[in-house]
């Protein structure tokens, strides 16, 4: 496991991820930075675990409307029960994570 920081609403953040797939993480991390960007924009000061969780079902429903196939050709379709099942399992514990981190924060 490889350790790296990213920062999301000017706040930075220890996070392991795999060798290999820190530039991953990064570009994931800077997607969630420009929604809450977006957001504080849009709405002003808002809390931080507020504004990270905002972000995150804005995240969801993009992902939502993905999986459903509307305007694209849907993942939904190359998947099993089992995989969705596993992805559910391996996206629970990453947000299991961010919650425990935002207590700690």
């Amino acid at each position: 496991m490889t350790q790296v920081n990213v920062t999301v609403a000017g706040k930075s953040y220890p996070l392991a991820c795999a060798e290999g797939e820190e530039d991953r993480l990064h570009k994931l991390a800077a997607y969630i930075d420009s929604k809450t960007k977006d957001l504080t924009d849009k709405l002003g000061h808002v809390a931080e675990s507020r504004l990270i969780l905002m972000a995150a079902v804005l995240i969801a429903d993009e992902l939502h409307d993905t999986l459903e196939g509307k305007g694209h050709d849907g993942l939904m379709a190359g998947l099993t029960e089992d995989d969705l099942a596993s992805v559910l399992n391996e996206v629970a514990g990453e947000v299991e994570g961010i919650a425990d981190q935002l207590v700690k924060a």
